[in-house]
């Protein structure tokens, strides 16, 4: 018989990577309230300062900033918008490339926050530390809607291409540079910078997150797979084969599958053919 801790952590496994994010900052939110009975504040020491010299003095801030929430509705709205989007990216995409785009999406917005303070300390009024995974999350929807702009989404009875939702969401965020929150704002611009710059470089079949694969791999004990990265010129169902990768095994078949609709079976190569031959023995 399973304990409850067993169900709770075979729970955890099955969540996507943006999901276990949700948890996380919930829980952090939880522990800052038990915290500040004892009269110790997280804020603190992971807030992200607008004083370079503080900084310095805690750089893993420009991390840690993006899993601390000043308040429930805070995190509440930043962790709806990225349950919605966990559920986009798991059928889309591998949980590594969704933390890649989060995490270099809470950084951008990080420097952008410090530059902005540093370079223009008064021209928005940058007076207080950043917290919030607003950067992370606006990473993650511009990623999409750069990446499949013309793909149609449903708002009631309208629909629209995805890209004018990314285009709204910017135009919708400029006016707060001229609010009490201009630093979070500068924030989320950095993010919206992050998540263009990614689905760009993966549309040409480069990883912008690549560099982090080290990182990760360190954390999980494992080696990275840098094979299918050898040969970028070669494509797989229309697609360079870094990006091909990032997809999940589903998408793949289905990408190759719709290749076959189009041109016949006689159009696929070998890797393709090979890649359709090991999916379905491992189904």
């Amino acid at each position: 018989m399973s304990t409850l801790a067993q169900d709770i952590r075979a729970k955890l496994k099955r969540l996507h990577v943006l999901e276990k994010i949700i948890v996380l900052n919930t829980l952090i939110f939880v522990s800052g309230l038990f915290f500040n009975l004892l009269e110790f504040n997280l804020l603190d020491w992971f807030s992200l300062p607008y004083l370079l010299s503080e900084f310095l003095g805690r750089p893993w801030s420009i991390i840690s900033y993006g899993f601390l929430h000043y308040s429930i509705g805070h995190l509440f709205f930043n962790m709806l918008v990225l349950y919605f989007l966990a559920q986009t990216f798991a059928n889309l995409f591998r949980p590594r490339l969704s933390l890649k785009i989060y995490v270099l999406g809470v950084i951008f917005g990080g420097l952008a926050f410090l530059s902005i303070a540093l370079l223009f300390p008064n021209l928005l009024g940058v007076n207080g530390p950043l917290v919030g995974a607003s950067a992370g999350v606006r990473a993650c929807i511009l990623f999409l809607c750069v990446y499949w702009p013309n793909k149609l989404v449903g708002f009631f009875t309208f629909r629209f291409p995805l890209k004018y939702l990314g285009i709204a969401m910017i135009f919708l965020d400029l006016p707060g540079l001229f609010s009490h929150n201009s630093g979070g704002t500068v924030a989320h611009i950095g993010g919206y910078i992050s998540g263009y710059f990614y689905a760009k470089q993966l549309q040409k079949g480069k990883e912008f997150g690549s560099f982090l694969d080290s990182i990760l791999d360190y954390f999980n004990s494992k080696k990275v797979l840098r094979t299918a990265y050898k040969n970028k010129s070669s494509k797989i169902a229309g697609k360079q084969k870094t990006e091909f990768n990032t997809f999940t095994q589903q998408k793949q078949i289905d990408l190759i599958l719709d290749k076959i609709s189009k041109s016949g079976y006689d159009s696929l190569t070998q890797a393709e053919k090979d890649f359709l031959f090991r999916a379905g023995k491992n189904n």
